[in-house]
């Protein structure tokens, strides 16, 4: 399963929830305490979205937006359970 992301580097605690409106659609909030300087906010975020999933971090793969608070990701698991497990996340 795909989804957008907006990340918010820099926060002061990580959470996952809420939902976004932007230009590509509905997207995922995830807020994560690494910075965005090489790498670490989108480590970060892949880790997070696989926690929030219950996947482990290797089933969470970036499709899209490495350098970008919006980020598509590939969510590796049960179609089913995922796009539950998303709806309840996105509120």
């Amino acid at each position: 399963m795909r989804v957008l992301l907006r990340v918010k580097p820099g926060a002061s605690r990580t959470a996952v929830g809420g939902r976004y409106d932007g230009a590509a659609g509905p997207a995922l909030i995830v807020a994560v305490s690494a910075r965005a300087v090489e790498g670490q906010a989108t480590k970060a975020v892949l880790e997070a979205v696989a926690a929030a999933f219950g996947v482990r971090r290797t089933a969470v793969t970036l499709v899209r937006g490495a350098t970008s608070r919006d980020k598509l990701v590939e969510v590796d698991g049960d179609d089913a359970t995922l796009g539950s497990r998303l709806a309840e996340l996105l509120g």
